[in-house]
């Protein structure tokens, strides 16, 4: 693959590939959760890795109304003072929607998912890629049969106790059903304990997260597709103002939305010739989870032509350690839909077990979650990747990876079974 160059100039007098004004656009993942965690996120990590690194990054909140949610933030590194802007593109409202099942509802998901990933052979398929997200894949099938085994087991339990108890009370006749409504009642109570818990065990929520992809069999549900219909209008328009690089973060299931949300906007010419530097940064990207489904055609067009465009710079940052991403995986490549043309992304590793101390390391390598967002913290021992360099600091993200070699260990071979295009 051919290394990427900054070939766009910056507005006004500043020098090619440098930054004092930056319009930061982040895709947040499947997270029903209110955007202020990521700036809470923000302000907290960066603070540390200012203090790690020797420089000063200030934060501050945005005036209600102005816009889409999110924060300014002012960096001093390197050098130079640069003002960024940072909006998060909500969709964790049609998250939330997607989420609002009962129990019953969930588990018919569960069934259909898993026929969705199994019956087109997809899910054979992303494990000679990497295991660790198909087991985090698999984790909430098998967690939510495991509560409903206990819960019918239990219930079977109590039911055979009330029955015989009422026999011996001389109801023979009502006791086979006061054993079934009793155990019915408590492997149904059972279930909804485990329902309300899921905040520390994560099966529900994962398991609505991949039964959003599985549904449309890799294509975009209507409402999300209007969703970023109307995320490229914003990015459009920060590309018409008086910035140096339009920086487009997707962390997670967000990376493909912003392939497909970049795609759109190239096409319809919405990236002035003379504008700003456009840029776009990939972490911990599940690529493969849709590309690999049947009818996600779009995604996979988008993969193709994105790739190998040379008017934007993408970088695609992953880590081995991260169970939950395609570590080092190429999601153009892998997909299938590489051409001769292509370009990018950039493909690099994070390194966690490198650029966090080993005491770090023994702190965060069990806390599979918590790493899966490592890409948006401080590290403590941090190499080229910084994310607070990235989005605060004064170099475009072409022009600070200028040079840079993909990652040794990164995965190319095309392992995708549906590879059309239309």
């Amino acid at each position: 693959m051919s290394s990427n160059t900054e070939t766009v100039p910056t507005t006004g007098a500043v020098p090619l590939g440098q930054v004092r004004r930056r319009h930061v656009f982040y895709i947040p993942g499947y997270d029903p959760i209110h955007p202020r965690r990521y700036r809470e996120l923000y302000r907290k990590e960066g603070a540390d890795q200012a203090r790690i690194s020797g420089y000063e990054i200030d934060l501050r909140a945005r005036t209600a109304g102005d816009g889409p949610y999110g924060w300014e933030v002012t960096g001093r590194m390197e050098g130079a003072e640069v003002e960024a802007r940072i909006d998060v593109l909500i969709w964790s409202d049609i998250v939330r929607d997607s989420m609002g099942h009962g129990i019953a509802a969930t588990y018919l998901q569960l069934l259909r998912t898993a026929w969705a990933y199994i019956s087109t052979g997809a899910l054979f398929r992303l494990m000679r890629l990497r295991k660790g997200p198909v087991i985090a894949a698999l984790y909430p099938v098998g967690f939510l049969l495991l509560q409903l085994v206990l819960a019918l087991g239990v219930g079977w339990g109590l039911g055979a106790l009330v029955s015989e108890a009422a026999r011996a009370l001389g109801a023979g006749g009502v006791a086979p059903v006061a054993g079934i409504v009793a155990g019915v009642a408590l492997a149904a109570a059972i279930l909804r304990w485990f329902k309300r818990k899921d905040g520390k065990f994560f099966a529900y929520y994962l398991m609505h997260d991949y039964a959003f992809s599985a549904r449309y069999r890799g294509a975009n549900p209507p409402a999300l597709e209007a969703r970023m219909a109307n995320f490229r209008a914003q990015i459009a328009a920060a590309l018409q103002g008086e910035v140096d690089e339009v920086l487009v973060v997707g962390h997670s299931s967000g990376a493909h939305l912003a392939v497909s949300i970049l795609s759109d906007l190239v096409r319809a010419g919405e990236r002035p010739e003379e504008g700003p530097a456009l840029s776009f940064l990939s972490l911990g990207q599940v690529v493969p989870m849709v590309s690999f489904l049947p009818r996600a055609v779009r995604l996979r067009a988008d993969l193709a032509f994105l790739s190998a465009r040379d008017d934007l710079f993408w970088l695609d940052v992953t880590a081995p350690g991260d169970g939950c991403a395609f570590a080092l995986c190429d999601p153009v490549a892998v997909s299938g839909v590489s051409t001769p043309d292509q370009r990018g992304p950039l493909v690099i590793s994070a390194a966690f077990t490198q650029t966090l101390s080993p005491e770090r390391w023994q702190q965060l390598k069990r806390r599979f979650f918590r790493l899966h967002f490592q890409y948006l913290c401080a590290f403590d021992r941090p190499g080229d990747y910084d994310y607070f360099r990235i989005t605060a600091g004064p170099r475009t993200l072409a022009g600070r990876f200028a040079g840079r070699a993909p990652s040794k260990s990164r995965i190319t071979r095309p392992v995708n079974r549906f590879r059309s295009l239309s």
